[in-house]
């Protein structure tokens, strides 16, 4: 084992020199245990970063209909809104929010509904999107001039 310094308040100190006692153990013990429980929860946390399926599958089932009913961004976006729901630029493509509290719940592919088959959908890149519009997520049949 190596000696650690830390700096606590005066407060939190004594806190921790209490509940030791209580406890029948050190106030080193209490840190060690506190940073196992730390470590611990943040590794478990780690995820392959995919949704969890049953999720997944809800959302499927209560989105599916309107985003593939929707005609343009602005339609896609007045139904998701609707629902409780928008999407958001990530990366190179698009992540489902909650609207109520701006959480994070699976990307916009995951649901079966990638960014650049919306833009070749709708014919045009989401307002605001920072990837914009590559020539290869245009339809065959519309032309983008590159300055």
């Amino acid at each position: 084992m190596q000696t650690v310094t830390l700096k606590l308040p005066d407060v939190m100190l004594q806190a921790a020199q209490k509940l030791a006692i209580q406890n029948d153990v050190t106030v080193g013990q209490i840190v060690r245990d506190l940073l196992v429980r730390e470590v611990h929860n943040t590794n478990r946390a780690k995820t392959s970063g995919r949704t969890d399926e049953e999720l997944l599958a809800s959302l499927q089932t209560l989105l599916a209909s309107d985003m593939g009913a929707a005609t343009s961004w602005d339609d896609l976006e007045r139904r998701l809104q609707a629902n409780g729901y928008n999407l958001r630029p990530a990366g190179g493509g698009l992540t489902l929010h909650r609207t109520s509290n701006g959480e994070r719940l699976c990307k916009a592919s995951e649901l079966g509904f990638a960014y650049g088959a919306l833009v070749r959908r709708f014919g045009e890149a989401m307002p605001g999107h920072p990837h914009g519009v590559m020539p290869g997520d245009l339809p065959p049949e519309t032309s983008l001039s590159l300055m």
